[in-house]
């Protein structure tokens, strides 16, 4: 027997769907705003998102910014393999990653010749080749690395698909 270790996933009605879609779309809106926006009044709106956020849901609100208007121009995805596949060793690899600001995303990885998959935003390429060779090729346990480069963000979403729930 399998022991079936997955949580049940949370009870979301359609008011705490628009919520979150609302909230997906702009996280700065103010608690009057998303009230206005899903037909709530605003003492109710503001329970829900709290009750969203104590369920874990709502894990955190962030600002997203433009990465080119900040000179960060190149994106790097990294496909990284390791010598051994220990659990010390996936710790300490994460563990390293998880110190480097221009990391935006690690997968740990299977269907690949590969063992992590890394987003990467730099300035430019002379940046990513510092990055590279002085941090990424530095890890202990790094075997091989294959980047690839963004060309264009043809989708660049944060929002989680909604349409599946109730």
């Amino acid at each position: 027997m399998i022991a079936n270790n997955a949580k049940p996933l949370a009870r979301i009605d359609k008011t705490d769907r628009k919520i979150l879609e609302q909230l997906q779309s702009n996280g700065s809106l103010t608690n009057q705003q998303l009230a206005e926006k899903v037909g709530l009044s605003p003492s109710p709106c503001l329970r829900r998102v709290r009750t969203l956020e104590e369920a874990g849901i709502i894990v955190r609100t962030v600002t997203i910014l433009d990465h080119k208007k900040l000179g960060l121009a190149l994106t790097a995805i990294i496909l990284i393999g390791m010598d051994r596949h220990t659990p010390e060793r996936f710790a300490a690899f994460e563990e390293q990653v998880a110190a480097y600001p221009e990391v935006q995303e690690c997968y740990l990885i299977t269907g690949q010749s590969a063992d992590y998959m890394l987003k990467v935003v730099v300035p430019d390429m002379d940046h990513y080749h510092q990055f590279l060779l002085n941090r990424i090729t530095r890890i202990q346990g790094v075997s091989g690395v294959h980047s690839s480069f963004v060309l264009r963000r043809v989708i660049d979403s944060t929002a989680l698909p909604l349409g599946y729930l109730s």
